[in-house]
């Protein structure tokens, strides 16, 4: 069985002083180069101190290297009152779970939303107040998480284990602050593209049915702009065209628990 926790080395500054750190490679999407973030999101940058990064352990994933056909739906940014119970509606008609990256204000605001209804889907930590990590100190971050992570505990009665940085921004101190506080950080392969779809909801449908594979880990949010309903109003059809595809739908932890079987039966 491999290490849960996956050593994170090679920070380099550009000369704008942009902080870039390699990931393993079977957690760098195959479908992306270096010099191409994934999808609007989850690169590297700003980080407090290079060298640091270099002696931080943790473990970076945009999918999951596995062949089993299990994808994961991730929400950030909620909950919230409009959409939501909306996206749980959609989960439980469909029977799957998910996982909900939840903005620690927005939990202690609106926990009432959630209570009761989260038993077959996970938590992780997405920021107290959504600011983009990677511009602010490891004090900072810290503080975000630890507020987010304190109120995810009181109101579930769970203690998260991932996180998501806002924006996909991961800086330096980011990943120190996730380390020390037992964090592995998740980001995505595939992103639900609402604006590029606002007069076209079947194509966001194709679009996001067609591009999914085994391990793949699939960004939308239930709080945000209008537009976002392009995605989160046809959830139902998306579901059962990958269902049709032959796929399942699991957490992000039971996705990662599929890959690291695959990795412990080939060691």
């Amino acid at each position: 069985m491999t290490n849960r926790r996956t050593l994170l080395r090679g920070a380099l500054l550009s000369a704008a002083g942009v902080a870039v750190g390699a990931v393993g490679a079977t957690e760098v999407p195959r479908w992306c180069g270096w010099d191409r973030p994934p999808l609007g999101g989850g690169y590297a940058s700003a980080a407090d101190n290079p060298s640091a990064v270099s002696r931080a352990e943790v473990s970076v994933r945009y999918y999951v290297e596995t062949r089993e056909p299990v994808v994961a739906f991730t929400f950030d940014d909620g909950p919230g009152p409009r959409w939501t119970p909306m996206v749980l509606d959609a989960l439980d008609t469909a029977r799957i779970p998910a996982t909900f990256f939840m903005v620690g204000r927005n939990l202690d605001e609106h926990a009432d939303l959630v209570r009761g209804r989260m038993g077959a889907h996970e938590i992780g930590n997405h920021s107290w107040s959504h600011p983009d990590l990677a511009t602010l100190d490891l004090r900072a971050i810290t503080t975000e998480l630890t507020r987010t992570h304190e109120t995810i505990a009181r109101v579930t009665g769970r203690v998260p284990t991932l996180m998501r940085p806002p924006y996909g921004h991961l800086g330096g101190s980011t990943l120190l602050a996730a380390d020390s506080m037992g964090y592995d950080i998740v980001l995505w392969s595939d992103q639900m593209r609402e604006r590029s779809y606002e007069d076209n909801p079947a194509g966001q449908v194709e679009a996001i049915v067609n591009a999914v594979r085994p391990g793949s880990i699939i960004l939308a949010h239930d709080v945000g702009a209008k537009r976002r309903l392009v995605a989160l109003q046809h959830l139902g059809e998306m579901i059962a065209g990958i269902k049709a595809r032959g796929f399942r739908f699991a957490t992000v932890s039971q996705l990662v628990a599929l890959g690291d079987r695959r990795a412990g039966s080939i060691s």
